[in-house]
């Protein structure tokens, strides 16, 4: 995993889930085929980390599963 400091440098597209209610506290994704990017919404121009296609995926799988759902 690694990071950079400004996400509005980097040369993606960004999106927000549709899921997403206007003006609450998102995370927005956007990738290439190297990378997948993650950035606090209320702040883009702040930093993103910087993950592997294959990690991100298994990350949302492990979302989807509920692994880290809280009881």
């Amino acid at each position: 995993m690694n990071h950079v400091d400004r996400a509005s440098d980097l040369a993606v597209q960004w999106r927000k889930s549709s899921r997403s209610a206007q003006g609450s506290e998102c995370v927005e994704v956007g990738g290439t085929a190297e990378f997948t990017a993650v950035r606090d919404s209320k702040a883009p121009a702040g930093p993103a980390l910087l993950l592997a296609p294959s990690v991100f995926g298994s990350f949302v799988g492990s979302v989807k599963s509920g692994r880290f759902d809280l009881v």
